[in-house]
Formats: structure tokens, sequence, C-alpha cells
């Protein structure tokens, strides 16, 4: 019973928030039957929306002091190893993720052309998408002209379209700025400033400090709020099922579909992710989700890896003791870049269309669509609704028609929040990784630090001594010995005093005498 009492208490919160995730089901399942009009599911959705709005609210201020703070603790070599490393990971499991989502969908076959005529025509207008201008757009927001304008805006490539002389469309390619943070951007600015910092060496410490403290703040501030989180996540998933219009018919028409996108992302959480922890870091993965169940709720509720971003940085901390310079450094790129689990999904949708349509596909279409859905899912790390964005690359790629884009929008609130599960376990497993192959580096870095601490101690009290000396010492000067020896003996200093000052301090000393 003392055990179980000990459990209950360290996992009170994980506990409640699970409970919060289910009483979000039922409720919401419970109260369609009552059709409750727009401004009562409003009511019922607000305090969901004060929690994740409290949620974004620490992002950008804990993204700057983790990464400061990550960066500046490695060096310069160290950091660019690390970010190579995380890249590499991420492009690789995002390719990985894809394969799997191309594998079950040629097995179960979700889409026929008898469904087609069941779900009726798509209404997602022709947008012109070229994954050429998403890298470009990747490039410009990776270093921004402006720090503050990329707090709240971001580089987009748009076309406008407008009739030429001959009576035909033309596309016309602009830049603009559009409303939101430019992540991508603070990360590149930030890792460059901590790394800067760090070389600095003791003189910058200070600064470090500062930005340590903010981060320890922060930290705080979010284990208050993840109190509140049980009321936001059964708020935010309540909502969301009374909003959904026919949500059986829905479910039904397209329940083989939803059956392989979900099946893919968890044989992908459950099996693939769980085999590369245990190959580099050999020790139980299952334990390593455990950790993570928290942050992963977060995520499932909020269909957002970056509002997760919180608790996930707490859970890899607290729980699964991941190396803070690692995760500090690993999570918030990995918030922005790695889309595993969009990348499987758009492989899925982009199939399941061309199945629906009759389109054949041969080997050559399959390895199309893997790879430039992995390719658009990272150079599309800063564009907003990135699904849909990547779903329209590859149905251009392979020739589908992109109007049945808007057919899945009716089930993608349940199959979002799926996918962003995959990507927040994806970064987290991740740093995990990254961690485990730097092993060596941030050991020897470990010691490197001693030594100059050492250093730095032992010339801090050598000063000290030396200060001691000039002010309580007896100076000494050198002289040469008998045997030729330079010897130092004590500096004796004669002060010789006239009769008539002997008697006046006499004087002084006696009065009645004088």
């Amino acid at each position: 019973m003392a055990k179980f009492t000990t459990w209950l208490k360290e996992n009170l919160l994980l506990m409640l928030t699970f409970g919060g995730v289910i009483s979000g089901f039922v409720l919401g399942l419970l109260l369609r039957p009552l059709e409750l009009d727009d401004p009562s599911i409003l009511l019922i959705s607000y305090p969901g929306e004060l929690f994740m709005r409290l949620l974004k609210l620490m992002i950008l201020p804990l993204i700057i002091a983790s990464l400061i703070t990550g960066s500046a603790s490695l060096n310069a070599k160290m950091n660019g190893k690390i970010a190579l490393r995380t890249i590499v990971y991420f492009l690789v499991t995002s390719l990985l993720s894809a394969v799997v989502g191309l594998v079950l969908v040629i097995a179960i076959h979700p889409g026929n052309p008898e469904m087609r005529d069941l779900l009726g025509k798509g209404t997602q207008t022709e947008k012109k998408t070229d994954i050429l201008d998403n890298f470009l757009d990747l490039g410009r927001n990776l270093i921004p002209s402006n720090l503050f304008q990329a707090a709240f805006q971001t580089a987009s490539t748009k076309y406008e379209v407008k009739t030429n002389e001959e009576n035909e469309p033309e596309f016309i390619k602009s830049l603009f700025y559009r409303s939101g943070t430019n992540t991508l951007g603070i990360i590149f600015f930030c890792i460059a400033f901590g790394t800067v910092l760090g070389s600095l060496g003791k003189k910058a410490q200070l600064v470090i400090d500062f930005f340590k403290i903010i981060d320890e703040v922060i930290m705080k501030m979010v284990n208050t709020i993840m109190w509140i989180s049980p009321i936001g996540i059964s708020s935010v998933i309540c909502a969301k099922i009374l909003a959904v219009a026919n949500l059986a018919s829905v479910m039904s028409q397209l329940g083989l579909f939803i059956i392989t996108v979900c099946s893919g992302l968890f044989i992908y959480q459950f099996t693939i992710l769980q085999a590369i922890y245990f190959l580099f870091v050999r020790k139980n993965p299952f334990k390593f989700w455990w950790g993570l169940f928290q942050s992963w709720m977060t995520a499932f509720a909020t269909a957002s890896t970056a509002a997760a971003l919180p608790i996930s940085f707490r859970c890899m901390d607290e729980k699964n003791k991941v190396d803070h310079r690692i995760s500090k450094f690993v999570l918030p790129i990995g918030a922005t870049v790695n889309m595993d689990g969009t990348a499987l999904f758009v492989t899925v949708a982009s199939i399941f269309i061309a199945q629906m349509n009759d389109i054949p596909l041969n080997s050559g279409s399959y390895a199309t669509v893997v790879l430039t859905a992995t390719a658009a899912s990272i150079a599309s790390a800063s564009v907003p609704s990135a699904a849909l964005v990547l779903m329209l690359i590859v149905l251009t790629a392979i020739d589908a028609p992109v109007q049945d884009v808007s057919l899945l929008w009716a089930i993608d609130w349940f199959v979002d929040r799926c996918r962003t599960t995959n990507n927040m376990l994806g970064d987290c497993y991740g740093a995990a990784v990254v961690e485990a192959l730097s092993k060596k580096e941030l050991l020897a870095m470990d010691e490197l630090n001693k030594q100059e601490e050492k250093m730095y101690r032992s010339s801090s009290m050598g000063s000290k001594d030396s200060d001691d000396e000039a002010l309580i010492g007896i100076p000494k000067s050198p002289s040469t010995g008998s045997n030729g020896s330079r010897v130092e003996v004590p500096e004796v200093i004669v002060v010789e005093s006239s009769a008539e000052e002997e008697d006046e301090e006499l004087k002084a000393l006696n009065p009645q005498q004088a």
C-alpha cells in the first residue's frame, strides 16, 4: 500500500491528465445527441482555448532561453556535430515513416471507385505549388532579415493568377510576409548566438546565467500550468467531437482510411521507434515511452508539437534524465523540422486518392510519392497547414486530382492528433539517440570544463595569495651568500630621529614632566 501511495503521488498529474482525455471523449459523445448550438460549444471549448494560449505563450521565451543555454554549454564543433546528427536522424525517420505508410496503403487498399461516388466530388480549389519554392522559402526563413519581424511574421511565396493577352491564366510569383512566428529563423539565431557566447569564456558567464535563470523561470511556470491541463485537455477534445458534423457517417465512410493511417502511426511508434532507441541507447524503450506519456497526451489534445514542447522538456529532464544540453538543442529543432507522422499521412492520403480515382500507379510512382513526401516534409517546416501543402505537392507529382483533398478534412481533426503524437515522439527519441551518439564528446567536454574550472580556481587563489602578501607580508630583497648563491633576507628600514624630536615625543607622553 505504501508503494502504491508513493507511485500515485509521483504520477498524480499524469493520472489526472489521462482522466481529462477520457472524460473529454465521454462528455463529447454523451452531449452529441443534445445537438448543442455554436455558442454552447464555444463556451465548452473556452477553457481549452485558454489552456492552449498559455502553452503557446511559453513557447518563444522557452525556445530562446533553452537554445542559447544549450548551445553555449557546447563548443562550435560539438554544436555542428549535434545539428548534423539531428537533421540526418529526422530525414531517415521521415523516410522510414513514409515507407511504412506506403506498405500499409498498398496492403489494405482503403480506396476504391465506389467510395468516390459515395463521398461525392471534392471542393478543394487548385493551388499552384512548387517544391523548389518551398526549399527557397525554407532558406529565407532560416536566415531572417529582421529578428523582431521573425517573432511575428514568416516569409512565403505567393502565386497570383492573372489573365494574359491570349486570355489564358498565368501564375505570377511574389514574396510576401504572412502572420505567424518564424520559429526556424529564431532557432538559427539562438544557436549562432549561443555558440559565440560560449566561445567567449568566463566573461560571458553573466549573460549565460541570465538565460539559464529565464529558462528555469519558464519551466516553473510550465509546471504550474500543467495542473490545469486535465480541464484544458478535456475541454478541447469534447468541443472537437461536438463540432464535427455527421460523425458516425464520416467515420463509417472513411473508416478504412482512418484504420490504415492510425495503424501505420502506431506501428511506427511502438515498433520502429522502439527498435531505433534500443539499437542506439541499449535501454528499455517502453520505459522511455512511459516517461513521455504526459507529453504524448498533451500533443494529442492540442494537435501541436510546439504547444507540447514545454511538457516535452519537463518529461525529458525529470522522467527520462536525458542530458539537458542535448534536449534543449534537439527538441526545438524537431518541433519545427521533424514531420515523420505527417510524411506517413501524406503518403497514405495521396495513394488513397489515386486508388479512389482508379489511377494506376507503378513502382516509380510509389517511389515518387515516398521521396516527395519526405523531402517536402522537411521543406515545409515553416508552412502553416503543412499537410495540405504536402498533399498538393505529392498529388501534382503523380497527376492525381487535387480537389479530392477536401474529402479528408472531415476526419483530419482526429488523424491530425494521432500524427502529432508521432512527430512529438520522434523529436524526443531523436534527442535520446543523438545523446547516445554524442556520449564521448559530452564526456570529453565535461572533463575539459573541469580542468578549466580547476585552472580558474588555482589562478584566482594565486592572485589572492599575492594580494594578501602585498598587504601583510614583509618585503624581501635578494642578497648574495658566502657561497655565491642568492638568498632573500628581510629588508630593515632604519629611521634616524634627532634629539629635539625625541624630547618632543617624551613631553607628549609625559606632560607632567614638561
